[in-house]
């Protein structure tokens, strides 16, 4: 983690003495699932806790003041389930929920934005209108739908469930959703959330992971091991060099792998000025991507 921060020219850019920094990790779905006969893995399809743990050293070293690790998370139990508890003790870090408002009184209106494409606003926990850095901890794995869930992807998270679902009982949110067929909708609600609340730093952990899916939910999940952490200060080309690690390109047009069933969002997030997904005009630090390579399945 030191070795690539500094690769990136460090921190000190980001993280003045004091600041307050938020970090959202991956941990979409509960630590069980029906089928399978034991709690799942971190090291399968959340962002891994140490991943988390070396970070927040990292961030106390440079002088911040306040860590707050965060996600909507479904299942109370996810936090300490997938170990983030304890690092989160060991940290000094603040652990929140944000599928509540908690600790205010209510969601806080997020305007998107002159380049909004769904959503005008947002309504989200207003903690995150109070961070100095905000970090996106992504995990490597592809996506029924969005083709690949990495940085961008994972603001997905930071929306309450129960502000975000169609129905009552929906306990995802249903309503960012258009079909499993074909959704030209989630992309670009992945668009508004980067332009509502966007990030300083994404990283992407693909040190163990799974293919096949995001999760669970879409069938069988088979471990892989690129061995890989992969960060930089500009989402889509973090985004992007992760996309080609896996070996798919971050450009691929709608209908080719692994944008089967909607909109390439690496490519709207370039044309909506978030960052660049254009391999040619990314500075790449460390190995070269062909040496670090590991080919994914595509979920399809």
């Amino acid at each position: 983690m030191e070795r690539m921060l500094q690769s990136i020219g460090g921190l000190n850019d980001l993280v003045t003495l004091g600041a307050r920094v938020g970090i959202k990790p991956n941990l979409t779905g509960v630590p069980r699932w029906d089928g399978m006969g034991k709690p799942l893995d971190t090291e399968l399809f959340v962002t891994h806790p140490a991943v988390v743990n070396a970070l927040g050293e990292a961030l106390l070293d440079r002088g911040a003041g306040k860590l707050v690790i965060m996600d909507g998370i479904a299942d109370e139990a996810s936090f300490d389930t997938w170990g983030y508890t304890a690092i989160a003790k060991s940290l000094g870090a603040q652990l929140l929920n944000l599928c509540k408002p908690d600790p205010y009184r209510d969601f806080k209106s997020f305007p998107v934005g002159p380049r909004a494409c769904v959503y005008e606003e947002f309504y989200l926990n207003p903690i995150l209108n109070e961070l100095d850095v905000f970090i996106s901890i992504g995990k490597m794995k592809c996506h029924a739908n969005t083709g690949v869930t990495l940085s961008l992807k994972n603001l997905i998270g930071i929306a309450p469930i129960s502000r975000y679902r169609r129905k009552e009982h929906h306990n995802y949110r249903s309503e960012f959703h258009e079909s499993v067929t074909f959704d030209s909708r989630l992309s670009r609600v992945i668009l508004d959330l980067n332009h509502a609340r966007p990030i300083h730093l994404a990283i992407i952990d693909g040190i163990m992971t799974a293919e096949g899916g995001a999760g669970p939910w879409d069938g069988i999940l088979t471990q892989v091991k690129p061995g890989v952490l992969i960060a930089g200060k500009d989402p889509v080309a973090t985004d992007a060099a992760a996309t080609a690690v896996m070996g798919f390109d971050p450009k691929a047009p709608l209908g080719t792998i692994p944008f089967l069933r909607a909109e390439n969002h690496l490519e709207l997030a370039h044309k909506w000025g978030l960052g660049t997904n254009v391999l040619d005009e990314i500075e790449i630090a460390g190995p070269k991507i062909q040496d670090v390579m590991y080919k994914f399945k595509p979920s399809l």
